[in-house]
């Protein structure tokens, strides 16, 4: 696929993350994909394998924070790999505190679907007001 067709995957990627568009996202998705979250004491950091581990990674996420405003401002492409930089803001429900913070995923896509993705985010930001 061209580097173009790489950049509209992801774009319709992160529409289908904000519609909450699951079975568009696990139809963009490779059936083995495999999302790495860094950090500790984060309740999303790990590794996150295959569309099992996709839908329990969305899962907790939905029922830890909630997620108001993302937006991708930029993306930077190169063979199959496409970097997207961007913010989000929420409020973390347990707390009803908001935040707001600055991500980099970092994405391979082949043959039309995502297989691996790097999130890094600001996660003392989306968590520090977490009981």
């Amino acid at each position: 696929m061209s580097i173009e067709e790489n950049i509209q995957t992801v774009k319709n990627f992160f529409a289908a993350m904000g519609r909450g568009d699951r079975e568009r996202l696990l139809a963009l998705s490779a059936e083995d994909i495999e999302w790495m979250i860094p950090g500790e004491d984060w309740p999303l950091a790990g590794t996150h394998r295959g569309h099992g581990g996709l839908e329990d990674l969305l899962r907790k996420a939905s029922e830890a924070m909630e997620t108001s405003f993302t937006r991708p401002s930029e993306f930077v492409a190169q063979g199959d790999r496409v970097m997207v930089i961007g913010v989000a803001t929420g409020k973390v429900r347990a707390t009803n505190k908001p935040w707001e913070d600055n991500w980099v995923f970092a994405i391979t896509v082949r043959n039309g679907k995502l297989t691996h993705i790097r999130e890094y985010v600001d996660t003392q930001a989306r968590w520090r007001e977490h009981p």
